[in-house]
């Protein structure tokens, strides 16, 4: 597939950067593809207005994976839908149900596979080629079942190659045994994504050759003159000397953006306005879940304060807030109370503000409240990334070498310890930075959103409802460093990339502590199958219990793990690319 800027010959015009951004008014799947398609009816392929995805409920469901054509951007191209939708239906459970799922596999030539994000069953059922299973091959089908011990909002997404990225992810809401801590009158799924024009393979090649392909805003000789004027000659030549070494610069936010990317809410483009409905007064429940293969997205509804009281399924003590910023993988619920006036924004633009997904909440179809201007564009600084100007506390040459996790029992977590480099990092030409992350940064709202004047949602101000559910003290500790190379796209844990790592073993029943560090200049969203992921704060106490914890540049995290459930399981960064590049381990939980 050629990119959207080079078209082929008899390729419909290039739409506008603008048109990009926010798609087409009725994009969407146009149609089931059965064999080959005429020329002719691609090119007058109509799409479909789109809708909420179908919602399926009970205890047996059938699900068909296939290929289907889609035009978000005035460009009809292939899309992996389920049961012809895409994102694919909304799964309706019950906590305590046992479910059957039957996947079938409806694609030409391709295994593909489904993930249950976040829900805790039996190792066989996690859905992972590979290590949970061998795939469900062309013309098969594999059934799953397992008995639900949770409820709450989660997705469910493909494994297999870059399927999640064509369009093979959908909402999963699980409906509570005990009523939920919080009174609501009506809800609204709203899931997140990023569609690329290109096919996904093509465009993961292409950032292993041009990483730096989507980054239009790198600094200017004129940048640098006002520098000067402001820092003094030797201080911004220093700072570009440090970043040159880096092989970066501080406009490098996000791998893929906007220019690549259209953003979609519930598979919508902003031109295509999806609405959920309300009645002034009620209090409207908001699942936020972000199925974006690369995307992280800051939320905000203009005019109206949220409420969130779950995050990852799991209900948190209420905080009140303007924004909150959700990284691939993870998912929020808010409560929100719309009143004074008949339309409001749902406004959800990316990290490094390129572009936006957008719908809106109103009293009835057909309005839209004004979308808001995008926030100016952050610039990195090296203490983002764990390093101070004046200590140099940082290592940034290429390195190479050997094996392994650094373990240890060390007391609690993540606070004021210096990082433990792996003697695997050390002169490993796959590594090109070292952080001196000591701390967890709770309290950050991260970059592009302190000081914006908005509250800011932040993994602080973020407790469970519950206490610690094991209670025990660990009595291991790994630390795991989160490391890469910008230059090559290369990726992995503590410089050893998931072909060649040894699987990370945990004994059956053990409770135990995962330190991360992040030595790299990006953010990556961590996800470890088949167990929660207990987040510490920076005293080593329980503060909040995920299936997604995020790691942004210059930090170091650490949370509990209770190894309750055999197999081996896949335990990686939710950044698609990142993953397929080798920021991925196994785990194997063993008696």
């Amino acid at each position: 597939m050629s990119h959207p800027s080079s078209p082929g010959a008899g390729a419909p015009p290039v739409p506008s950067r603008r048109l990009f951004v926010q798609g087409l008014a009725a994009g969407g799947v146009v149609a089931g593809l059965a064999g080959a398609v005429p020329a002719r009816a691609l090119a007058n392929a109509a799409p479909r207005v789109a809708t909420a995805p179908r919602v399926l409920s009970g205890q047996q469901f059938q699900l068909s994976i296939g290929e289907s054509l889609a035009n978000f951007t005035g460009r009809t191209r292939p899309a992996i839908t389920v049961n012809g939708s895409l994102p694919a239906p909304i799964l309706r459970w019950r906590e305590g149900d046992t479910v059957n799922v039957r996947v079938a596999n409806a694609l030409q030539g391709h295994p593909t596979s489904i993930h249950w994000h976040g829900i805790l069953l039996p190792a066989n059922m996690d859905g992972v080629p590979g290590l949970s299973f061998n795939g469900i091959a062309p013309g098969e089908a594999y059934q799953y079942r397992f008995t639900l011990k949770q409820s709450g909002t989660y997705w469910y997404h493909s494994h297999s190659m870059f399927q999640e990225q064509a369009g093979l992810y959908g909402a999963l809401i699980i409906d509570p045994l005990q009523p939920a801590p919080y009174r609501f009158d009506r809800e609204h799924v709203i899931l997140l994504s990023d569609w690329t024009d290109m096919d996904p393979g093509a465009l993961f090649r292409r950032m292993k050759k041009l990483p730096e392909h989507d980054n239009y805003y790198k600094r200017t000789l004129p940048d640098f003159l006002r520098d000067v004027r402001r820092d003094g000659w030797s201080a911004a030549t220093a700072d570009r000397g440090m970043w040159g070494r880096m092989r970066m610069t501080p406009t490098d936010i996000s791998d893929i953006n906007a220019h690549t990317y259209t953003y979609l809410l519930n598979g919508t483009a902003p031109a295509g306005n999806w609405t959920g409905l309300f009645r002034s007064g009620e209090k409207v429940l908001l699942r936020f879940i972000n199925g974006g293969s690369m995307t992280y997205f800051d939320v905000r509804i203009p005019g109206l304060k949220m409420t969130v009281v779950a995050a990852d399924g799991q209900y948190i003590h209420p905080v009140s807030i303007d924004e909150f910023r959700i990284a691939p993988a993870e998912t929020f619920d808010v409560i929100v109370e719309p009143t004074g006036q008949d339309a409001f924004t749902i406004f959800c633009q990316d990290m490094g503000r390129t572009g936006y997904a957008a719908g809106t909440l109103a009293v009835r179809h057909g309005l839209q409240a004004p979308i808001p201007s995008r926030d100016p564009r952050p610039l990195l600084t090296m203490s983002d990334m764990g390093h101070d100007m004046g200590g140099m506390g940082h290592d940034m040459k290429g390195m190479e070498g050997g094996c392994g996790a650094n373990m240890g029992h060390a007391g609690h977590g993540s606070a004021g310890k210096a990082p433990r480099h792996a003697p695997s990092e050390n002169g490993n030409p796959l590594v090109d930075m070292q952080s001196a992350a000591t701390g967890p940064k709770l309290d950050d709202p991260g970059i592009g959103l302190r000081d914006n004047g908005r509250q800011v949602l932040t993994y602080g101000a973020m407790r469970s409802l519950f206490e610690d559910p094991d209670g025990r003290e660990p009595s291991r500790e790994v630390e795991l460093h989160l490391t890469g190379h910008m230059e090559k796209f290369s990726w992995s844990f503590d410089g050893i990339p998931f072909a060649s790592a040894e699987p990370l073993r945990l004994n059956y029943g053990e409770r135990m502590r995962i330190v991360l560090v992040n030595d790299t200049m990006m953010q990556h969203p961590i996800h470890l199958h088949g167990v929660w992921s207990d987040l510490e704060n920076a005293d080593g106490e329980f503060q909040v219990r995920k299936h997604t914890i995020d790691m942004p540049p210059g930090t170091r995290r650490s949370y509990r793990v209770r190894a309750d459930a055999l197999g081996r399981w896949a335990y990686h960064c939710h950044l698609l690319y990142h993953m397929e590049a080798g920021m991925m381990r196994e785990v194997r939980i063993e008696e």
